[in-house]
C-alpha cells in the first residue's frame, strides 16, 4: 500500500515537473505555490506546525499562525517548481541576477586559505542554493543529505543534487558521519542542516524547550578546532535570494558539546524568527 502511495506522488509530481518545464520558473512558482497551499495539509496535518508555533510565538492567535503556515506552503511550493530549473542557478549571468551575496570575503577567505569548516544552517526557502553557491565559488564541499521516503521520487532528486548542486552528497547517519570525518581530513569543508531533530542527538534547548539536536559541529570543533560558519538564506519580494555569510566562529577548547550546540541554536532560532514563513515548521522538531 505504500509503495502505491509513493507512486501515486510521484506521477503527480513527475507531471507537474513537466509543466513547470513548459511554462517556465515565474509561473511555476505562483502555480505549484498555490497547489502546495491547498494540498500540502492533506498530506501533512497542521497540528505539528501550529503547534511549533506555539514554542517560538506563545503569543500569536490562530489566524496569526495560519498565516505564517500558509505562507510556508506557499514557499513550499515555489521550492518545489524551483528544482525543475536548478541547473540554471549554475550559469553565471543566472546566478547573478538571481542571487545576492552578503559578507561574500568570508567564502574568498575560506577558499585561499585552504582549511576546511563546518558550514550550519536550517531548512530556509530554497536551503539547496547555499551548498550550490558554496561549491560554485571554489570550495571543496561534501554536504549531508537525508533520503526521501519516496523510493520512486528519491533517485531523481539524488541525481538533481550530485549534478547540480554539491557533488558530494553524503548519506545521513552513522557511515555518513565517517565519511564527514575522512572528507574533512583530507581538507574538505562539511555543510549541514542542524534544525532537524536527530535521535542521536542531545537535548538542547530551542525556543525554550528542549529538542533533540546534532552535536557534529560542536565534535568537529572539540575534535579538530574547527570554525563554524553559520549560512542563512531568505528569498526576497522579488523571488531573487539573499544569501548570508556569517563571520567564522571559533570556541575555546573548554566549551563543551553542551555549550556549542546551545549556541549554535541560539543562531538558528534568529533566522527562524526574522522570517518565520521560509522555514519549514512541518518537522517534528519537539518530538
Amino acid at each position: 500500500m505504500i509503495k502505491l502511495k509513493y507512486l501515486l506522488q510521484f506521477i503527480f509530481i513527475f507531471i507537474l515537473f513537466l509543466i513547470f518545464k513548459l511554462i517556465g520558473i515565474k509561473l511555476s512558482r505562483l502555480l505549484s505555490g498555490k497547489i502546495l497551499t491547498f494540498i500540502g495539509p492533506l498530506f501533512r496535518s497542521n497540528k505539528i506546525p501550529f503547534s511549533n508555533l506555539s514554542y517560538a510565538y506563545p503569543e500569536l492567535n490562530v489566524a496569526e499562525r495560519k498565516k505564517i503556515i500558509d505562507g510556508m506552503w506557499f514557499n513550499y511550493g515555489k521550492i518545489l517548481s524551483e528544482y525543475m530549473f536548478i541547473k540554471d542557478f549554475r550559469k553565471e549571468k543566472f546566478f547573478n541576477e538571481n542571487i545576492i551575496i552578503e559578507n561574500f570575503q568570508e567564502i574568498i577567505k575560506i577558499k585561499n586559505d585552504k582549511r576546511p569548516v563546518v558550514f550550519i544552517s536550517g531548512h530556509f526557502n530554497n536551503f539547496e542554493l547555499m551548498a550550490l553557491c558554496i561549491e560554485k565559488s571554489g570550495v571543496n564541499l561534501a554536504a549531508i543529505y537525508r533520503p526521501l521516503n519516496n523510493i520512486f521520487l528519491n533517485p531523481i532528486m539524488e541525481k538533481i543534487r550530485k549534478n547540480y548542486i554539491c557533488k558530494n552528497q553524503i548519506k545521513k547517519g552513522i557511515s555518513g558521519t565517517k565519511e564527514l570525518l575522512k572528507k574533512f581530513k583530507m581538507g574538505t569543508s562539511i555543510a549541514l542542516m542542524i534544525d532537524q531533530r536527530v535521535s542521536e542527538g542531545i537535548p538542547s534547548n530551542f525556543f525554550n524547550k528542549k529538542a533533540l539536536t546534532t552535536t557534529i559541529p560542536a565534535q568537529f570543533v572539540k575534535k579538530f578546532n574547527a570554525e563554524i560558519v553559520p549560512v542563512y538564506i531568505e528569498r526576497l519580494k522579488d523571488d531573487k535570494f539573499k544569501i548570508k555569510f556569517h563571520d567564522s566562529l571559533k570556541f575555546h577548547n573548554q566549551d563543551t558539546l553542551e555549550k556549542i550546540t546551545l549556541e549554535l541554536n541560539n543562531i538558528i532560532e534568529k533566522m527562524i524568527l526574522k522570517n518565520p514563513d521560509q522555514w519549514i515548521w512541518t518537522h517534528n522538531r519537539w518530538k
